[in-house]
C-alpha cells in the first residue's frame, strides 16, 4: 500500500508576495517636559510621540529645517540625523543640556508636536504666513510664491545671545537663543550658567504658537488697540500651559500634592515637618505648582526668582482691562487667567462625585495624599477637560472677526465653538466661560445682552443670502491648485455680487487673503465639512487732514465667513451654505467711532510719525523683550 504524498502548500499561497516592511506610525523622541532645571524629577524626562517620516540631518522635512548656526560663534554644529538607526532604536538622544544635537532633536519634536496638536483640533492641515494676493494695475492677481510667503519655517537652536526668543516672520524662522543667567539670584541653576531658551518645552510651544497663529491670521499683527499683541501673547501662553496636562507623571505627582485642587499655586512638600530644625530639608519644603508655571529655568535665569508667568498668580480685577498702561504681558495674562478659571472650575464640577465618594468611603475633607485610583480617575479627567479646552481656543480662531481682535471677539467665538461642539453643554462650559471673563472685566462691546444666546454668533438665515455654487471643499490634505484657483473664482464672484449685502463698500477692493476647507466631528457625531473663508478690505486715513505730511494709517474692514457643506441629497452634493459671517467695521454707523479709536492708539503709541509701514505691525522681537 502506497503511503500518500504530504499535503505540501506553496508559499506563495500563503504569504503575501510583497516583502516590504510597513514604516512605524510615530517616531518616539526623548525631550524634557519642562525644562532642564527639573532634573529628572517626576516626569520631567519624558519621550513624546510625533507622526514618522523620513527626516534629513537637521531634522528637516517640508515644513520645518532645523539649521544650527550658532551666531555669536560663527559656526554650524553638526546636525542630528534621526533616521540613524541607533537613535531610531533608541527613541532618539538621551536629554542633554550639554550636546547641541539634543538641542536639535528637542526643538524638531515639540515643534512637530504642537503642530500636530493644532491639526488635530483645527480639522485641517496649516500653513505658514503667506503674502496677501493683492492685484497688479490689470487687476490680476499675479501667480506664484510672493516674497513673504513662508513655506517652510527655519529653526535656528542657538541664533544668538540674549535674553530673548522670538519669531521672525522676516528671517522667516524661529530664533531660539542663549544667555548666561544671573550671577545674584537663586534658582535651580547655577550663577551665571548657560541657559538655552530650545530646551524650555513652554518656550517652543509658544514661539510655534505664533509663527501657527500668524499662519491663520496674517492680520492679528496689525496694531489696531492694545489687546492685539496682548492677544497673540495670551493665546501663546495657553497652548503652552494646556499642553503641562498631557504630561502624566509630572499631573499625577501635582495631583497627589494638592489633594486634587490642581489650581493651588503650591504643592505640598514630599514629607511633613516633624519638629524644630525640620525645615533645613528640602523634601519638608513645599513647591510651586509645574503645571500653571510657564518657563521656570527663563524666568529664574533673567533674575525674577519665579516662573516666567502664571496661568493663575493674581485675583480677578475687572478695572485692570481699562488700563492704558498695562505691559501687554500683564495684558495677556488677563486673558490666561480667565481661561484658566473656566478651565479649572469645570475641572471641579466633573470631579465632585468622585471626591463626594471619596469621603463618603472616609476620606479626609482636605486630603494631603490621594489614594492612586482616586489619582488616575481624576488625571484622566483633568487632561479630558484640558483637551477639550484647548480644541475650544484653538477653533475660536475660526470664529473670530479677521481684523482688530479684542478679548471680546474671542470670548463670543469661544461660545460659538462650544455650542457647535456641544450643544447640551452638561458642564456648563460656556457659564463658567462667561463668569470667569466678567470677573475681569472683559465684555464684548457690540452684544446686547451678557448671556449665551446675545454673546454666540448670530446664524445667517438661509434667506439672506443664496447658496454658493461650484465651491470645492477638497478633503483633509488641502485643496490642489485646480481647487484653489476655482474657489478664488468661485468666491471672488460671489461676494463681489453680495458685498453690500454684507456690509463691504463698493469703492474698495475686496481681499480674499485665505480660503480653507476644516473637517470636524459634530455634536452628533457626524462629519461636519466647512469652508473658513478670510475677507478684508483697507482704507488708508490721514492722521489730520489739516497736516497731509503726517501721513496716513491703514484702517481694515474684515469678515470671517463659514460656509457648510450640505450632506449628499439622492446621491447629488448640494451647493454650500453661508452659516456665520463674524464681522468687525461692517457697521456705517460706528465706523468712525473705531476710526478715532485706532487713531488714539497709533498717536498715543507714538506710531503718527515715520515712512515705515511696517510700525504699525507687532514686532516679537521687541514684544518678547521678556517673552
Amino acid at each position: 500500500m502506497e503511503r500518500p504524498e504530504p499535503n505540501v502548500v506553496a508559499a506563495q499561497d500563503v504569504f503575501s508576495e510583497s516583502t516590504d516592511v510597513e514604516p512605524p506610525a510615530v517616531r518616539p523622541l526623548k525631550v524634557y517636559a519642562f525644562d532642564p532645571s527639573l532634573g529628572r524629577n517626576i516626569g520631567n524626562e519624558m519621550t513624546i510621540e510625533v507622526r514618522y517620516e523620513k527626516l534629513l540631518p537637521g531634522p528637516a522635512n517640508d515644513r520645518i529645517a532645523v539649521v544650527d548656526y550658532d551666531g555669536a560663534n560663527k559656526i554650524f554644529y553638526k546636525p542630528v540625523d534621526l533616521d540613524d538607526p541607533r537613535l531610531l532604536l533608541r527613541g532618539g538622544l538621551d536629554p542633554s543640556e550639554s550636546d547641541p544635537r539634543f538641542h536639535q532633536q528637542m526643538t524638531y519634536a515639540v515643534v512637530t508636536e504642537t503642530i500636530e496638536r493644532f491639526e488635530a483640533a483645527l480639522g485641517r492641515r496649516i500653513h505658514w504666513r503667506r503674502d496677501e494676493r493683492i492685484p497688479g494695475h490689470d487687476g490680476k492677481i499675479r501667480p506664484g510664491t510672493w516674497p513673504g510667503d513662508i513655506w517652510r519655517l527655519t529653526l535656528c537652536p542657538h541664533a544668538m545671545i540674549a535674553a530673548n526668543a522670538a519669531y521672525s516672520p522676516s528671517a522667516k524662522a524661529i530664533l531660539f537663543v542663549y544667555f548666561r543667567a544671573s550671577e545674584d539670584e537663586q534658582g535651580h541653576h547655577l550663577p551665571g550658567q548657560t541657559v538655552f531658551t530650545c530646551l524650555s518645552h513652554d518656550v517652543i510651544v509658544h514661539e510655534t504658537t505664533h509663527a501657527i497663529l500668524d499662519g491663520m491670521r496674517a492680520y492679528f499683527v496689525e496694531l489696531t488697540n492694545p489687546e492685539v499683541g496682548a492677544f497673540h501673547e495670551g493665546f501663546a501662553d495657553l497652548a503652552a500651559l494646556f499642553r503641562h496636562f498631557s504630561h502624566r507623571e509630572a499631573l499625577l505627582d501635582t495631583l497627589q500634592k494638592t489633594g486634587g485642587q490642581l489650581y493651588q499655586f503650591q504643592i505640598a512638600p514630599d514629607v511633613k515637618r516633624l519638629g524644630r530644625g525640620t525645615e533645613a530639608v528640602q523634601g519638608t519644603v513645599a513647591g510651586s505648582n509645574p503645571l500653571i508655571e510657564l518657563a521656570k529655568q527663563f524666568g529664574e535665569a533673567r533674575g525674577k526668582g519665579a516662573a516666567l508667568r502664571a496661568a493663575l498668580d493674581k485675583e480677578p480685577d475687572p478695572e485692570l482691562m481699562a488700563d492704558p498702561t498695562l505691559d501687554v504681558h500683564d495684558r495677556g495674562a488677563i486673558l490666561v487667567a480667565a481661561v484658566f478659571d473656566a478651565y479649572f472650575t469645570v475641572y471641579l464640577r466633573r470631579t465632585a462625585d468622585l471626591f463626594r465618594i471619596f469621603r463618603a468611603g472616609g476620606g479626609s475633607a482636605h486630603p494631603v495624599d490621594l489614594p492612586g485610583p482616586l489619582a488616575n480617575l481624576l488625571a484622566a479627567e483633568a487632561s479630558r477637560t484640558a483637551e477639550q479646552f484647548f480644541r475650544i481656543c484653538v477653533r475660536a480662531i475660526d470664529y473670530c472677526p479677521p481684523v482688530d481682535i479684542t478679548f471680546g471677539d474671542y470670548l463670543r467665538a469661544l461660545i460659538t465653538v462650544s455650542c457647535d461642539l456641544d450643544p447640551l453643554d452638561e458642564s456648563r462650559v460656556r457659564d463658567a466661560l462667561m463668569q470667569a471673563f466678567r470677573v475681569r472685566g472683559i465684555v464684548p462691546r457690540d452684544a446686547r445682552y451678557f448671556s449665551e444666546q446675545s454673546l454666540r454668533w448670530p446664524r445667517i438665515s438661509r434667506s439672506a443670502l443664496p447658496p454658493l455654487e461650484g465651491l470645492v471643499f477638497g478633503d483633509p490634505n488641502g485643496l490642489t491648485k485646480d481647487e484653489q484657483n476655482n474657489n478664488r473664482a468661485v468666491l471672488d464672484a460671489y461676494f463681489k455680487q453680495h458685498r453690500t449685502a454684507i456690509g463691504f463698500r463698493d469703492d474698495l477692493y475686496l481681499s480674499i487673503p485665505s480660503f480653507h476647507p476644516t473637517f470636524r466631528i459634530g455634536a452628533d457625531g457626524m462629519l461636519q465639512v466647512d469652508m473658513i473663508v478670510e475677507m478684508s478690505q483697507k482704507q488708508d486715513v490721514p492722521f489730520d487732514a489739516k497736516r497731509p505730511a503726517l501721513g496716513t494709517f491703514p484702517v481694515r474692514t474684515g469678515a470671517t465667513v463659514v460656509i457648510s457643506k450640505p450632506p449628499r441629497h439622492e446621491g447629488r452634493g448640494l451647493p454650500g451654505v453661508v452659516r456665520y459671517i463674524v464681522g468687525k467695521g461692517l457697521d456705517p454707523q460706528l465706523a468712525q467711532r473705531r476710526v478715532e479709536q485706532q487713531r488714539r492708539f497709533h498717536e498715543k503709541n507714538g506710531l503718527v510719525e515715520g515712512a515705515d509701514p511696517n510700525r504699525f505691525q507687532l514686532d516679537f522681537h521687541l514684544l518678547h523683550g521678556g517673552i
